[in-house]
């Protein structure tokens, strides 16, 4: 009967986007590391981004899907 059993977190861990990587929507490579497989943006504590990198990505995934370089729902 352990009181405070440590709880292991189901999250898969991200590299950090490094300060020479572009974040655009044309770098499809990188932008697909930060979408779930059901196609939903990661929120920042699983991406490990600053509030700025996340603000980024997150311009870049919605004018990915607006151009078709991307889908809007992953099935």
């Amino acid at each position: 009967m352990d009181k405070y059993k440590s709880k292991k977190k189901n999250s898969r861990y991200l590299p950090k986007i490094i300060s020479w990587d572009l974040i655009d929507y044309k770098n499809i490579s990188l932008i697909n590391l930060f979408i779930s497989e059901q196609g939903k943006i990661l929120d920042r504590k699983k991406n490990n981004l600053t509030s700025k990198q996340q603000r980024l990505l997150t311009i870049a995934i919605k004018q990915a899907r607006i151009l078709s370089l991307l889908t809007f729902k992953n099935n």
